[in-house]
């Protein structure tokens, strides 16, 4: 049996050290087995045939079988062209090639007959069809080409003569390769008792469908393992993890926790937060180390259920951690925690890169000696000599700036790891939860604290900047502050710096009369923290920024947020920069600034912002429009796979159903022994040794 997993694709025949070069570079396939696996994303029915006289410039791709009854070239230079005039008797096309002139007047005769396939469209008042596939008739068998397969590629690879055509030519060569049936991945009983088509006949089938009905039967049985596998690893990690754990018992809720709740508390919890202190109260107590996800709206008061649980390790005798990603950050939720618990007997500490060192030696002791109760920190706290008396919970804030290893540098500062609640304010929906954060149980605050306005937002066209301007100084002058935030985005980042710096010299001109910090990306450190410092504190009226304040501090004087080419912002990514204002009493506003001109999937997302304040909402939305692998956020966390022909937006009752069979493979097989499982198991450990299936990130 041929190892395809081994095989390099350059010995694939068509291949070669050129094209393989290019196959590499552009889709990532270095195997032949990836390209067993770059499936295809659309079929086109080769059977149908149509007449000329039905053509019209709204069909996407048709077939013809007929003659061309003569050649003319036409333009001169880039615009030279050659037109061949077909027909098959009932009307005339033109079909017209802009490059390989040459090959193909030497390849094609007039009055031979031929089966064309390609797109119409309309120039000139007359139907035509660019480049497009011409075979001899004689050479097709119509009834027998089924669904033709469309591969994604590069312009770079059209370049190079890899299009679609070309890629399934290659798959074709694959499969003449394969003399052997292709291994099954699943064990008979769960091929059996789900009607699962067999893993040799779907890869076939996928490439390659001669219908429309074992099309769908090939596409249930590969997202059917795809996400099985997904589940199954997830699900025996955390098991695993569970067992392995044990986790610190917060047996009691004693004086820290009491006194707080009843003299310190800055207003009522809400429902959802009262719910999601239950949660881990129950987590904490028992026997088991806690691994809880946190998800709420910015402002829905994430931070105080943090500071609610590290009470709950203070009267238990254990110390805190709350990790962030920024020293600015840092400061504020220091500053925050101190100021919330008053006069209470806790001792707050601040670790970042920025402590002097006679500081940290004071907090080194303290950690030690078991004095240091709650410390909040950045990066600085993973390092060794930064060692706890007793940690017995870690609170990470924003959990996508912190990889597995960082964690697990956590985990290493206590002989019991100590339980873990991640918070993060972007709204991930329920399918893609299960996925990237499918090993924590999963905790949602989906109430806003009462007194909260909900944020006002609108969409305006660029024509209508001055009368914003206007806004904007009506609110300055009443006492608040504005963002204006400009795109930044990686593929053109020198022309988006541009775009800032002209942006922030033009405003400077358009508000002469208040004072505007500017931050990016580019800056050092101790730039954007003066810079932040400064518009926190309210020196300067406007902050000019990228999406760097997207996860910032906390400026409740902050009313207006003003986002800049809108329509080059996913929505969930919008709507954590809308998160910036809304943090005081007063009524916020944020305005979407685009073109005119608009796609449709634009439009639908300025009307969805416009239209809800709701984050997961909005992240469902994101994900139907955009995919897992585009949405904010999910590509810092480490999405844990690359998925091949499932989609968490339309698949989510799929992921659900093979959810309950990953389980089921657990309970019948807790110790991965039984010989009915051999086969699943040993797929499961050839998967995460693949390169392009980063699993290190949820295990």
């Amino acid at each position: 049996m041929l190892d395809t997993a081994t095989r390099n694709i350059k010995f694939l025949p068509g291949v070669g050290e050129q094209r393989a070069t290019l196959l590499n570079r552009e889709l990532a396939i270095h195997s032949l087995n990836d390209l067993l696996y770059y499936f295809p994303y659309k079929y086109i029915d080769r059977s149908k045939v149509y007449r000329v006289s039905e053509l019209g410039g709204q069909l996407q791709h048709v077939q013809l079988v007929g003659e061309i009854r003569s050649f003319e070239e036409l333009g001169e230079g880039a615009s030279r062209r050659l037109v061949a005039h077909f027909t098959d008797g009932t009307a005339y096309v033109d079909l017209v090639w802009f490059r390989g002139i040459k090959f193909i007047k030497n390849r094609l005769k007039t009055n031979a007959r031929y089966v064309v396939f390609g797109k119409p469209s309309m120039f000139n008042g007359r139907v035509n069809i660019a480049h497009p596939d011409v075979d001899d008739a004689s050479s097709l068998q119509l009834d027998s080409m089924g669904l033709q397969p469309y591969y994604n590629t590069t312009e770079k690879m059209k370049r190079s003569g890899l299009n679609s055509n070309a890629m399934a030519k290659l798959v074709q060569n694959l499969f003449k390769l394969l003399t052997d049936d292709i291994p099954e991945t699943l064990s008979p009983d769960i091929v059996a008792k789900h009607g699962l088509m067999s893993l040799n006949e779907a890869l076939h089938v996928i490439h390659f469908p001669k219908n429309l009905k074992e099309l769908q039967a090939a596409q249930y049985r590969l997202k059917f393992e795809e996400l099985f596998f997904i589940q199954l690893n997830i699900l025996s990690y955390s098991r695993d993890r569970q067992k392995r754990y044990v986790g610190h018992r917060f047996s009691k809720v004693g004086e820290m926790f009491n006194r707080f709740y009843k003299e310190n508390l800055p207003f009522e919890l809400t429902s959802a937060q009262k719910r999601v202190v239950r949660e881990i109260r129950a987590d904490v107590n028992g026997n088991r180390q806690m691994n809880r996800l946190l998800q709420g709206d910015v402002g829905s008061g994430k931070t105080l259920v943090a500071l609610l649980s590290m009470l709950l390790a203070k009267d238990n005798g254990y110390q805190a951690c709350l990790l962030v990603p920024t020293e600015i950050l840092a400061e504020q939720h220091c500053a925050t925690l101190r100021r919330m618990l008053g006069s209470l007997p806790v001792r707050v500490e601040l670790l970042t890169g920025s402590t002097k060192q006679k500081e940290r030696s004071a907090i080194f002791e303290g950690l030690e000696n078991g004095n240091v109760d709650i410390l909040v920190g950045t990066h600085a706290v993973l390092e060794d000599n930064v060692v706890f008396r007793n940690l017995g919970i870690v609170v990470i804030d924003e959990q996508h700036r912190f990889g597995v290893v960082q964690r697990a540098k956590m985990w290493a500062k206590n002989s019991i790891p100590p339980h873990v609640l991640v918070m993060t304010a972007t709204p991930i929906p329920r399918t893609l939860a299960m996925t990237l954060y499918g090993d924590l149980d999963v905790s949602v605050i989906d109430e806003l604290p009462p007194g909260r306005k909900p944020i006002t937002t609108n969409h305006i066209f660029r024509n209508r900047i001055d009368s914003l301007y206007s806004f904007i100084r009506g609110q300055i002058n009443e006492g608040r502050q504005a963002y204006i935030v400009y795109p930044l985005i990686k593929e053109s980042e020198k022309l988006d710096l541009k775009n800032l710096e002209d942006g922030y010299k033009q405003l400077c001109n358009v508000f002469v009369d208040y004072k505007l910090s500017k931050l990016h990306g580019k800056m050092k450190p101790k730039e954007k923290d003066e810079e932040m410092r400064r518009f926190a504190s309210g020196e300067t009226q406007i902050l000019v920024s990228t999406t760097v304040i997207e996860v910032g501090v906390d400026v409740p004087n902050a009313s207006v947020m003003v986002i800049e080419n809108a329509e080059r912002f996913g929505l969930s990514q919008l709507h954590q920069l809308r998160g910036r204002v809304g943090r005081g009493a007063s009524q916020s506003y944020c305005v979407l600034v685009t073109d005119y001109k608009l796609s449709e999937d634009t439009r639908k997302r300025m009307e969805i912002m416009t239209a809800s304040n709701d984050g997961f909402e909005i992240a469902e939305a994101d994900l139907k429009l955009r995919g897992p692998g585009d949405m904010e956020g999910t590509q810092q966390s480490g999405i844990a796979f690359d998925l091949k022909i499932a989609n968490l937006a339309r698949d989510e009752q799929l992921l659900q159903y093979v959810r309950v069979v990953a389980n089921g493979v657990l309970d019948a097989d807790p110790k991965q022994e039984s010989p009915l499982y051999r086969v699943v198991w040993e797929r499961l450990r050839t998967i995460k040794n693949m390169k392009n299936w980063n699993w290190g990130a949820i295990s």
